[in-house]
């Protein structure tokens, strides 16, 4: 769990962060719809699980760009991490109860799929969130039951969450291609419409390169 303290005097983010820090808590939330057809079409080639597949494009996207790796160290400095992992659920039909568990990320997605099932083998019995709970996180959730148009997560604390919150539901055909809505929440403080934006268009290039397999 390495990280960066940041020096908000000298980072040319620091007035910003501080105005929302200080002024005004502004928590963003951004739905978009992807095409997820490539990757749909690889899981059921190789076998390779697609919600697992689908948590390793999000890493992928949130490890390559800095405003989605900030948190706070045990001091209350602000950091940056240098690798951040998701924290996701694995819902149980038979209870309709969930898991909560973190798999460390990889680069590799074929890598982190073998990490996630183990993972998943490991806490199967367990209904609840998996304690040792690394800081190094941000968070993820599927609705699989509904294709939905925008989705909130309220986050109740003082403000001062950082890592992003991304959730997504149901696929659905349309004119061909497999569409799923995808939502992204973030703290105004740490990024801006433009780095929402990005990650989007980048989930989507990564998705698209799942053709290639």
């Amino acid at each position: 769990m390495n990280f960066t303290v940041v020096d908000i005097e000298k980072w040319e983010r620091g007035k910003l962060f501080s105005h929302y820090m200080d002024y005004m808590r502004i928590v963003m939330s951004l739905t978009v719809d992807v095409d997820v057809t490539p990757i749909k079409e690889y899981s059921k080639e190789s076998g390779n699980d697609f919600y697992s597949l689908m948590i390793w494009v999000v890493s992928k996207v949130i490890n390559s760009h800095d405003e989605f790796r900030y948190g706070w160290n045990e001091k209350g400095e602000l950091i940056k991490w240098d690798i951040v992992s998701p924290s996701y659920t694995v819902f149980h039909k038979d209870d309709e109860n969930f898991t909560k568990m973190l798999t460390e990320y990889s680069e590799d997605f074929r890598e982190f799929c073998d990490r996630v099932r183990k993972d998943r083998k490991e806490h199967e019995n367990e209904r609840a969130i998996v304690k040792n709970h690394p800081r190094n996180f941000f968070d993820v959730s599927c609705l699989p039951w509904v294709k939905y148009k925008h989705f909130d997560m309220h986050i109740f604390d003082d403000g001062k969450f950082l890592a992003p919150v991304v959730t997504w539901g149901k696929y659905e055909e349309e004119n061909g291609r497999l569409i799923m809505p995808l939502s992204m929440n973030i703290n105004h403080a740490v990024a801006d419409g433009f780095h929402l934006s990005r990650f989007f268009n980048e989930v989507q290039d990564t998705i698209n390169t799942f053709s290639e397999y």
